[in-house]
């Protein structure tokens, strides 16, 4: 019995979890969907540019091998497949206010974690290996008259991109965003919870 009573003091003795302000909360939320959806713009930005960049190489210029055809609109499918997925992203963070409706809010944050991890996962890979091999398609014929050592200096530092690219600036940026996403929706789980 004195175990059970002292189980019960170490119980209630327990801090307890703080409410959250739901003015806080929704603002601190808000603030972090913020950040993540103006780093979705710029992506988005960033890829009309390169899509407006490929689609002049592939109109105005003029190649002699279809391998470089066949490069080029590898690559641009590739970042039209990315740029869809960016978008739609982007849109699903910027449908609702958070303060409207916290609880619809919510669900769209784990819809937006769920298309992200998709896209961290398998596409990604999938995505760089295309964007590789049609910038690969494309050096042929463009690299097809240089020197032997500028050709293995443009692909090698390709190469180094595509590493650096796959091996450390993914896992820096999509922890450092699924960090946020999980703090905001352990926040507005919280603050449903409170009133549940």
């Amino acid at each position: 019995m004195k175990d059970f009573e002292h189980l019960m003091s170490v119980w209630q003795e327990q801090p307890k979890r703080d409410q959250l302000s739901v003015d806080e909360t929704l603002k601190q939320v808000k603030r972090g969907v913020r950040t993540i959806a103006s780093q979705l713009y710029w992506g988005i930005m960033a890829m009309a540019a390169v899509l407006g960049l490929t689609f002049v190489i592939l109109f105005f210029f003029v190649f002699q091998s279809w391998l470089t055809y066949v490069g080029i609109f590898t690559m641009l499918i590739t970042m039209l497949l990315y740029a869809v997925m960016i978008v739609r992203n982007y849109r699903i963070l910027k449908r609702r206010d958070a303060t409207l409706n916290p609880n619809e809010y919510l669900q769209d944050l784990k819809e937006y974690q769920k298309n992200r991890t998709k896209i961290t996962g398998w596409f990604y890979y999938f995505y760089l290996l295309l964007i590789s091999l049609g910038l690969s398609l494309y050096f042929v014929e463009i690299l097809q008259n240089a020197p032997l050592l500028y050709k293995i200096a443009v692909y090698g530092i390709t190469i180094i991109w595509f590493l650096f690219l796959t091996f450390w600036y993914k896992k820096r940026i999509f922890k450092n965003e699924e960090e946020k996403l999980n703090l905001m929706i352990e926040r507005l789980e919280r603050l449903q919870g409170q009133f549940e």
